[in-house]
């Protein structure tokens, strides 16, 4: 028999919830189009006014604070979206100023967190994590950009708003600063530590570019009346911190991920065969982006779904994005097997034609990964965080088990098709924590009984 709920959600017209998800993933594409001619340009300033060694300092010093920053802190961004949606949609300003002062305490601790850890770290490995001595102290002044990298909970509420835009905008901000800082040092022939110094001033100009769009959004929605940057800090619902703890790890483990698999593959096959690994993953991961980018933009339509009860239109809208993504990929994997080699030639040189083959087996897997791709963001919307790092850090820590006995005895071709079967593996078990029973309606049922407890 027919749920009336569910029937009733069922004629929900999912075509502008889908028209809105491209639409804010093009505003995302257009700053990361916009940028990637811009950083071309200062990319290039900096590189001649500084040479290749010292320019090579810069990529490293600001790459160590890049990682320390995706792995030491929060992505409070998801918590923003998991707990602010609801209060949000109900017009309980006061629960969202909690939700806003709970993820800003955490992007403030994992922030100075991080800062100490890459400054202890900079002064004490700094040769041997490829820069001298003497300028260990400038790469420990600049983990002071690990607080702005940290600082996701502006990004969040962006989302939340649907201000796309303004986070497309934040992006281009930081390139212009750059721009202009490298033409300055270029033109004047000023030392690295000027650049530094541009650097950091862009990533501090892109985080006040997102305070003021966020101060904007909530003044022009009435969301600044009563709030308070210090005050009581406690959403008040079970699971928070496990959910806040789980997204952080998800994340972590997703970014470090690939560079295990290049350094396990440096290590048993060489320098060479790691860099035609690294060549093909680039490739493929650049030409899948622009499908990539729909993952930012439907968590905030499904936070908003949940919030009223629309699980129903979230796997109506989960097919539909799969559908779409992952023909897009589909497409890109025909390509890459008839033209590979082509283009492998044209872009990097004769020398990594090579990594045609292995590059077709990593384009699989990114394909794989399209068709999954809304189903992480499903289960971690419908607050299950915890459950979807249990999947991936099991079939993680199996890949990189079963990765030295393939690529010893099988090559760099096998450490490929272990990556299609890895990603097979994870939409399985995703797909799985979607589907299970215990893992739906009663639990955003549980959800929204306990936003409406926290209202009353």
């Amino acid at each position: 028999m027919t749920d009336p709920a569910a029937a009733g959600e069922a004629r929900l017209d999912i075509e502008p919830i889908f028209r809105r998800i491209l639409k804010n993933a093009g505003k995302l594409l257009g700053g990361r189009a916009v940028n990637g001619v811009l950083s071309l340009a200062f990319l290039a300033l900096a590189a001649r006014a500084l040479g290749v060694e010292a320019f090579g300092v810069l990529v490293l010093i600001h790459a160590f604070a890049q990682l320390l920053g995706e792995v030491l802190t929060f992505q409070s961004w998801q918590t923003v979206l998991q707990y602010g949606a609801t209060p949000l949609a109900q017009g309980r300003p006061q629960t969202l100023h909690t939700v806003i002062r709970f993820t800003a305490m955490l992007d403030v601790l994992s922030g100075l967190f991080g800062v100490l850890v890459g400054a202890a770290l900079a002064m004490t490995f700094g040769d041997k994590l490829g820069w001298s001595p003497s300028d260990s102290p400038l790469a420990a002044l600049y983990t002071v950009t690990i607080l702005v990298m940290a600082a996701s909970t502006p990004l969040g509420l962006l989302r939340l708003f649907d201000r796309f835009d303004v986070v497309a905008g934040q992006v281009v901000v930081g390139a212009i600063v750059r721009l202009v800082g490298c033409g300055i040092g270029y033109l004047l022939h000023l030392p690295l530590s000027f650049f530094l110094v541009i650097w950091a001033v862009a990533e501090f100009a892109g985080f006040l570019a997102l305070v003021i769009g966020v101060s904007s959004e909530m003044k022009k929605r009435g969301l600044l009346e009563g709030f308070k940057l210090f005050g009581p800090v406690s959403i008040g619902q079970p699971g928070v911190w496990r959910f806040a703890w789980a997204t952080n790890f998800n994340t972590t483990l997703g970014a470090a991920f690939t560079h295990v698999i290049t350094l396990m593959v440096g290590a048993f096959l060489g320098p060479a065969q790691s860099a035609l690994w690294r060549v093909g993953w680039q490739v493929s991961n650049a030409i899948a982006k622009p499908a990539k980018l729909l993952t930012p933009a439907l968590y905030p339509e499904f936070a908003r779904l949940r919030a009223s009860q629309g699980e129903h239109t979230m796997w109506r809208l989960t097919r539909r994005i799969a559908l779409a993504a992952g023909g897009v990929g589909a497409i890109l994997l025909a390509i890459s097997l008839f033209a590979g080699p082509i283009l492998l030639k044209v872009i990097m040189g004769p020398d990594f034609v090579g990594a045609a083959g292995v590059m077709s087996w990593q384009i699989a897997a990114v394909v794989i990964g399209l068709f999954a791709l809304p189903l992480e963001p499903l289960v971690i919307s419908l607050g299950h965080a915890t459950a979807a790092l249990r999947v991936r850090i099991v079939i993680a820590l199996a890949f990189v088990a079963a990765l030295p006995p393939l690529i010893v005895n099988f090559g760099i071709n096998a450490a490929g098709a272990g990556l299609v079967a890895a990603t097979f593996a994870l939409s399985l078990g995703l797909f799985w924590l979607a589907t299970r029973p215990s893992m739906r309606a009663s639990k955003i049922d549980q959800a929204s009984d306990s936003c409406s407890q926290l209202g009353n």
